[in-house]
């Protein structure tokens, strides 16, 4: 990690086996253990949802191409990310090269794959909504998206991606900014209970802001290299797409109104936050709740009849801990060692780790390791699976009390624009700064010094300053750093 942070990522991605670059440039291919992971975020997340009043649908992949012409700031904020179909077929090539597009298979109308969903999903919202008593819609979709990055990394920004999106509309102003405050609230809850992962919630700037919305929310996190990641936004977006597809309403007395509207989502960057967040040289550190594996129980035998009554014990104490809701694993291969599967478990970040021999057996032992500390104890078999379960919570608890205290080392407070570039270049991390509000002050710091406004903290108090590059009034401190 010291040494060279980015290769440590990329690195880990790759040999802990979550991920691998795919032929399509930009793309990855996502394995197994590291879909598993995001299962169970999906999972978490979508019950979350539910609970809240949300429900599942689906919109289509393709977006007609005169959508994004009807609301400006968001066909600004996409256009140079946006991958178009032209042409619906292919055919022989006459040179006997392959194939080509068919010159006589062009679209009437090129379509869009979708970068973010706004614009379908209001056209349909169109043939729903006539009345108040059709309010609120309260939808969410898992789904693919593509934004053509040409400089992409694993997880953190490839050219599709996976994310859920939420698409609600409301009959009131009131109602909509409560409900997209209402769901940065469940990210920054999911965020801090299930990924153990610190966010600071705050309002974007103006120039920040998601194209076509009046406000952003965002939950911002701190990485161990010290940059921060976006971590979920979510968006006021006012009757801006509403009046761009004239979605009207009939109000309670009987007038029309344009319908107001929120969009929310998060994406498989998550995963790379929850990398970069808690991981160490030896491998991943995953919080209990979202590890795919939450226990290992691994034999250590010479000859078959060894490994064959170790076998017999650790499947009832596996059975044991299943009972109680935990995913376990027993490996008893054989054609590895089992030094070889500790520093596998290490390098996947199985929460919990447990090993018998045969003198365990005869003891009434086993060893137990903790993958986030790598402590290691001899333990008695008796009342095993209650100290696994409450250990699962304390190692939880662990893992996000070592990041919060890192990321509260991690924020420094500057009155100048010398410390501020001096902290940036030094210790990195959050900085919190005044700002005198401007667009053309925020693009000046982040041409000079690369660092954005991450957010302006929705628990800011007022503090009379000036602005660190302008010395123009300021009423509050923001975040700065620089970002992934």
């Amino acid at each position: 990690m010291d040494d060279n942070y980015s290769q440590w990522y990329n690195n880990l991605v790759v040999k802990a086996g979550l991920a691998e670059n795919s032929a399509v440039r930009g793309c990855m291919v996502i394995k197994p253990y590291g879909y598993a992971i995001w299962e169970k975020m999906q999972a978490a997340l979508d019950k979350m949802f539910k609970e809240t009043g949300h429900e599942n649908a689906y919109f289509p992949l393709f977006i007609p191409k005169s959508f994004f012409s009807k609301e400006a700031h968001h066909v600004e904020g996409f256009a140079k990310e946006c991958a178009v179909v032209t042409h619906y077929r292919l055919k022989n090539d006459p040179d006997g090269k392959g194939v080509i597009v068919d010159p006589d298979a062009r679209l009437e109308e090129e379509l869009i794959v979708r970068p973010t969903s706004e614009t379908i999903i209001w056209n349909t919202y169109k043939n729903w909504i006539h009345s108040y008593r059709d309010l609120p819609i309260l939808c969410n979709q898992w789904a693919n998206v593509v934004r053509w990055e040409m400089r992409t990394r694993l997880f953190l920004r490839t050219a599709e991606f996976l994310w859920q999106e939420g698409h609600t509309a409301h009959a009131t102003r009131e109602e909509a900014l409560a409900e997209a405050e209402k769901m940065i609230g469940v990210y920054e809850k999911f965020a801090t209970e299930w990924m153990a992962l610190p966010v600071v919630v705050g309002h974007k700037s103006e120039n920040e802001r998601f194209a076509g919305a009046e406000d952003t929310l965002t939950i911002e996190a701190l990485m161990q290299d010290g940059k921060a990641l976006q971590s979920g936004t979510s968006h006021f977006l006012a009757q801006n797409f509403a009046k761009a597809f004239d979605v009207t309403f009939t109000n309670k007395e009987g007038k029309q109104e344009y319908v107001w509207a929120t969009s929310w989502g998060v994406s498989t960057r998550l995963m790379g936050a929850l990398i970069m967040a808690h991981s160490d040289n030896n491998g991943l550190v995953l919080p209990p709740k979202l590890a795919p594996i939450q226990v290992v129980l691994i034999p250590i035998y010479k000859g078959e009849e060894e490994l064959k009554a170790i076998t017999e014990r650790l499947d009832d104490i596996a059975a044991s801990l299943r009972a109680a809701g935990l995913s376990v694993k027993i490996d008893d291969r054989d054609n590895v060692r089992s030094g070889f599967k500790f520093a596998e478990y290490e390098l996947k970040g199985v929460p919990v780790r447990l090993a018998m021999g045969p003198r365990d057996m005869q003891n009434g032992t086993i060893e137990l390791v903790r993958r986030d500390t790598l402590e290691k104890e001899f333990v008695p078999q008796e009342g095993l699976t209650e100290r696994v379960v409450s250990l699962m919570d304390d190692i939880q608890q662990n893992i996000y009390k070592k990041a919060l205290d890192f990321r509260n080392s991690m924020i420094t407070k500057v009155d100048t624009y010398d410390e501020f570039k001096k902290a940036l270049e030094e210790k990195g991390g959050f900085i919190s700064a005044h700002w005198d509000g401007t667009v053309e002050t925020e693009e000046r710091i982040k041409e000079e010094t690369k660092a954005t406004i991450r957010c302006i903290p929705i628990d800011a108090e007022p503090e009379e300053g000036k602005c660190i590059l302008t010395g123009k009034p300021s009423h509050r401190r923001v975040l700065f750093a620089i970002a992934y």
